[in-house]
């Protein structure tokens, strides 16, 4: 590893996630009535040790660990221990004294990582971007709640063992997009849609492409993992090489894909997280409320496609 002002942030970044991941795991190690806690425990504690021993391991260490929490998933081994939840009442009072207040952190979150990361560009890259917001934005948060220090680990790591799991799904799903396009599964479906797009048909081109961005990120769960795919295997061929705008297919195409972020569970930060933080019972709530917007959100990108882009 090459070490720059960039690594080291990410370094600092990644070795505080694996702390997190570490706090959760601790909690459910003593919490003597969760239920599963020796495989909870372990799947927090090997997720960590991926965060910050990571860049130094063998990679088939790494792997391995990546199968074993994979598997421990599947098998139901991970499960939620208790928290200590604020009251309803209390949770009244402290939302009526914050009021939109509370609102002004995730602004910061937003407004720092942008200015980070056009002012900065040359010393700090956009992920490192993110860790500086989200650090300026917890401090602003402090400030405003006037809240213990501690109640970033206990509110932390509650909020991490409210997801669980499905926390990190993606960044396994953007890495396995990056390992479909670079084992050529665009040239298969390329191969494929030939069969069903008449020559020259410009229209239902657009309308197979933009369909399949939103599928294909409902599967991955990951926008950016199903673009360099579906792009590739029908953005490139039967809409760019045919005549059209490679900006308007290109920015166009992305945000087709966002139509089945609003609507897939594997889109774990924008659709179960929220739910989690909420505590809401029917954690598809928030699936359920988006998916007619995100129909019609598809029609217009087909319709704009094919008018802008030709």
């Amino acid at each position: 590893m090459i070490w720059n002002l960039n690594t080291v942030l990410a370094e600092i970044f990644y070795c505080l996630i694996g702390v997190i991941f570490i706090l959760v795991g601790l909690k459910s190690l003593l919490d003597n009535n969760a239920k599963r806690r020796v495989t909870t425990v372990l799947f927090w504690f090997i997720l960590a040790f991926t965060f910050i021993a990571g860049p130094y391991i063998p990679k088939w260490i790494v792997g391995l660990c990546v199968v074993i929490i994979a598997a421990l998933t599947a098998s139901g081994g991970v499960k939620q221990s208790a928290s200590d939840v604020p009251t309803p009442e209390s949770t009244r009072k402290e939302a009526d004294r914050i009021g939109f207040k509370v609102l002004i952190p995730p602004l910061c979150l937003a407004l720092v990582a942008v200015f980070v990361a056009s002012f900065f560009i040359k010393w700090i890259n956009a992920n490192n971007a993110i860790g500086i917001s989200a650090a300026v934005a917890l401090i602003v948060a402090f400030v405003i709640t006037k809240t213990h220090v501690k109640n970033t680990v206990t509110d932390g790591s509650r909020l991490m063992d409210n997801v669980g799991p499905v926390g990190i799904l993606p960044q396994l799903l953007a890495a396995l997009g990056a390992l479909f396009t670079a084992a050529g599964v665009g040239t298969v479906i390329a191969k494929g849609v030939s069969a069903i797009i008449p020559d020259g048909s410009h229209f239902i081109a657009t309308a197979v492409y933009c369909v399949g961005m939103a599928l294909f990120t409902i599967i991955m769960g990951n926008g950016f993992a199903a673009f360099s795919v579906i792009t590739v295997g029908i953005g490139l061929p039967f809409l760019i090489l045919q005549g059209a705008n490679p900006v308007v297919v290109g920015a166009l195409g992305l945000t087709a894909g966002y139509c089945g972020t609003l609507v897939t569970p594997m889109a774990a930060n924008f659709n179960i997280m929220p739910a989690a933080l909420l505590e809401v019972k029917d954690k598809y709530v928030i699936i359920k409320s988006q998916l007619p917007i995100a129909g019609v959100l598809l029609i217009l990108h087909i319709i704009l496609m094919y008018i802008l882009a030709f």
